[in-house]
Order: C-alpha cells, then sequence, then structure tokens
C-alpha cells in the first residue's frame, strides 16, 4: 500500500470535507460540531502547508495548518490539524501526514507546531509524541461539547532546523 502525499486543492474538498465529518463525528477531534463550507474552512487555514494523503489516488486523510496569532512575533507558530478517513485509520497515514507537515512546515519558517487534544484521544496524542511533540501541559475544562466539559492536552514540536 503505496501513501502518496500532495498538496491539498480546492477540488478535494468534497473528500476532505467528508473526512472532517467522520471526525467530527468520534466526538473526539474537535470542538466543531458541523462542517463548514469551502470558504469559511479555506479562511481559517494557511494557505501554505496543506496536504493530502492517496492511496490509489484516493485522498484517506489531510493534514493543515492554522495561525495561532495574527502577531508578527507568532509568525513561525502554527497549530496542526490531522484527520485519516475512517476506513484507513490505523495505517500509518497519520504519521506520514503528520511528518510530511512537519517538514513542509520547516521548509517554511515554522518553528514550533503546537496541537490541542482531547485528553481521551489517546491515539492521536501517541501520534504526536512519535513525531516529536512534547505534552506542556493540560487545559482543564477548556471545552464544553454537547453539554460535557473536555480537558485538551496540550503539545508543542519545536523546529531542530530553525
Amino acid at each position: 500500500m503505496e501513501i502518496v502525499v500532495r498538496p491539498l486543492l480546492k477540488t478535494d474538498w468534497a473528500i476532505v470535507s467528508k473526512i472532517y465529518a467522520e471526525g467530527i463525528a468520534t466526538g473526539l477531534a474537535t470542538f466543531e460540531t458541523v462542517v463548514p463550507d469551502w470558504s469559511v474552512w479555506d479562511e481559517k487555514h494557511i494557505k501554505d502547508c496543506r496536504i493530502v494523503a492517496e492511496i490509489n489516488k484516493v485522498v484517506v486523510g489531510y493534514a493543515v495548518l492554522s495561525e495561532v496569532s495574527k502577531r508578527e512575533v507568532y509568525r513561525g507558530v502554527a497549530e496542526v490539524s490531522v484527520y485519516v478517513s475512517e476506513l484507513y485509520r490505523g495505517k500509518n497515514i497519520g504519521e506520514t501526514l503528520l511528518q510530511g507537515l512537519i517538514t513542509e512546515s520547516e521548509a517554511l519558517g515554522y518553528w514550533t507546531l503546537q496541537a490541542g487534544i482531547f485528553s481521551e484521544n489517546l491515539t492521536s496524542i501517541n501520534l504526536h509524541k512519535k513525531c516529536g511533540f512534547r505534552i506542556v501541559g493540560i487545559r482543564e475544562k477548556i471545552g464544553k461539547l454537547k453539554g460535557k466539559w473536555y480537558d485538551n492536552h496540550f503539545l508543542e514540536r519545536r523546529s531542530k532546523l530553525i
């Protein structure tokens, strides 16, 4: 099974939005409850550092960066999002995407990547740790979803190149 990583294109939105909806449905991937339209999603994510993973020319996952702040001092700091289709989880696609995103982000001058992950989402926490992220802390009751408070593990990865 060959995983091909390439830039995410607007034409990928139909499948990317489906994968995002699968993540929302888990209740452990995001505090969002609905998939936005392309223009809203596009505005929320950095234009560079958007990649997809394909198997047999079918998009099976994606990874993107979001700004953590508009302030100039934080220009090299971004938040990571990685989503894999439920049919392809557990096949190293998340690791391939996250490593690809790290490489691409460093080439563009990002020195710190951050991730806020539901504390119950041990698979994602372990994936990030495997890719060089460290737990900085736990943000208790950081958000409420469907009437329940959730804690988030806050992780970061500092580039060794920048």
